[in-house]
């Protein structure tokens, strides 16, 4: 959960989470140390009144300028790319999930069962109850299993939307038409916010999203009690 003026991320709920905060630490750093040498060789340059004939044509500074770039470059691309392959890593779900975005609400399908499925409403102001938050909680919450593979599968049912959680680490785009997937782990028990990524209209701040992740007998409890209900 994000709080005022919080300058970083939001703390990781999942291991892919975890992962893209190290890449960004890692990136940081390189951009942190590039800065501070071109700052260094800017003050040196208008400050100093001295010319070194050496640097006026070098071929050694030119292969320098132009080796060193593209080591960082690599420095930054690998990791980069494994990240990018882990996001599109699915194995063996033991959870499947449909999010269908609609003008202005989310629905959820437990696929897995025959009969599981709500729409989940963002709650109104005036009717949140103390400690809740406002333009942030729902209704009806994603309930799922902590520390199991769970796949959402995500599209929409009217105009483009964009089901995103960042504490998870997860962000995927809702298309008319389209099934898009997305993966991930929950490694704590918690509630995790998210909100609609894509302006979708004029109610586009109004549909939240909350994923509740519970211990494995808790999930079966409360979904042996929504298909009770149904």
């Amino acid at each position: 959960m994000a709080y005022p003026s919080q300058l970083g991320f939001q703390d990781a709920a999942s291991p892919l989470m975890e992962e893209l905060l190290h890449f960004h630490d890692h990136a940081l750093m390189i951009i942190f140390l590039i800065s501070t040498f071109v700052l260094y060789i800017i003050v040196a340059m208008v400050t100093t009144k001295l010319t070194n004939s050496f640097i006026l044509d070098s071929q050694e500074i030119e292969i320098i300028w132009t080796i060193l770039p593209a080591m960082i470059l690599i420095l930054i691309a690998l990791p980069s790319l494994r990240i990018l392959y882990l996001m599109d890593e699915i194995n063996d779900p033991h959870l499947t999930i449909k999010a269908m975005g609609h003008q202005w609400y989310w629905s959820y399908e437990y696929t897995d069962y025959e009969d599981l499925g709500f729409d989940s409403y963002m709650v109104p102001t005036q009717d949140l109850a103390p400690g809740q938050f406002r333009l942030l909680e729902a209704d009806h919450r994603m309930v799922i299993p902590v520390e199991s593979p769970v796949r959402v599968l995500v599209s929409a049912e009217d105009v483009l939307h964009s089901w995103a959680v960042p504490s998870l680490g997860v962000k995927m785009d809702a298309v008319p038409g389209r099934l898009n997937q997305v993966a991930f782990v929950a490694s704590r028990p918690g509630v995790f916010y998210g909100q609609c990524s894509e302006i979708c209209g004029a109610n586009h701040s109004f549909m939240p999203i909350v994923v509740e992740a519970v211990p494995l007998t808790h999930f079966e409890n409360w979904s042996s009690l929504m298909l009770e209900d149904a």
